[in-house]
């Protein structure tokens, strides 16, 4: 089949239908361009979509939200711009359910909980600080977490972010719990892994299908990456 060697059915792309094209992003691949000009997954997957139905011009993609380089998971883009527009507008209202995996080098105090901060970025530094109490410049954060089980010397955890604030898991967890994401030298991390993404997987997203309006239960399997193996291994202990 006449595509581009990046995509597959059932491996990168999780879902696709006339408005939606729901990616399994890896790590290290922009969602959309930045001043590094590096290809972003906005361009591949118009590319892809460009070549599959043999377009003549270039095909309609839009980006309804981001996660971070490093970070792997699940992206919904848009095929038309009516879904762009109901998207944006489920994401900016919380009407997407969001679950990540993360590992991490220890287990938090409390094995399940609500954290809750202000978050303030630093543009210049691309990095984001959380504040405990409410901060003039800050924007309210709040993810709900639970140790799943461990593996090894780490922790996997489930997080679900309320909301959708540059960084928040990752300075959340750090800051929050004492416990940096795996590789995440960022947020706390001793060490950067391998290859240089961080262990925090966008893993399931549960949502009402903007245009049909279809109940949607997407889940992103987990990268082929070292640091994941061992819970496809099935190694994790409850």
């Amino acid at each position: 089949m006449n595509r581009p060697a990046i995509w597959s059915e059932q491996k990168e792309i999780l879902f696709e239908d006339n408005h939606l094209l729901i990616v399994n992003k890896t790590a290290g691949t922009l969602v959309q361009a930045d001043e590094t000009r590096d290809e972003p997954l906005s361009v591949k997957a118009a590319e892809y979509l460009r070549l599959k139905y043999k377009k003549p011009g270039n095909a309609f993609i839009g980006v309804c939200h981001r996660i971070d380089r490093p970070v792997s998971g699940i992206v919904v883009l848009a095929k038309t711009s009516k879904a762009l527009s109901r998207l944006n507008e489920m994401f900016r209202d919380n009407h997407m359910h969001k679950t990540y995996w993360a590992l991490v080098g220890k287990a938090p105090q409390v094995m399940e909980g609500t954290l809750v901060h202000w978050l303030v970025k630093d543009p210049m530094r691309n990095v984001t600080k959380a504040y405990p109490q409410k901060h003039q410049q800050g924007q309210r954060a709040e993810l709900n977490y639970k140790v799943l089980g461990q593996v090894g010397h780490r922790y996997l955890l489930e997080v679900n972010p309320i909301t959708g604030r540059p960084h928040q898991i990752r300075v959340q967890l750090s800051t929050g719990l004492g416990t940096p994401i795996t590789g995440d030298v960022k947020y706390g991390a001793m060490a950067p892994l391998p290859d240089l993404s961080i262990a925090l997987h966008a893993r399931r997203l549960q949502f009402k299908h903007p245009v049909t309006h279809q109940e949607m239960d997407i889940v992103a399997p987990l990268p082929d990456a070292e640091v994941w193996d061992p819970i496809r291994s099935g190694e994790l202990v409850q």
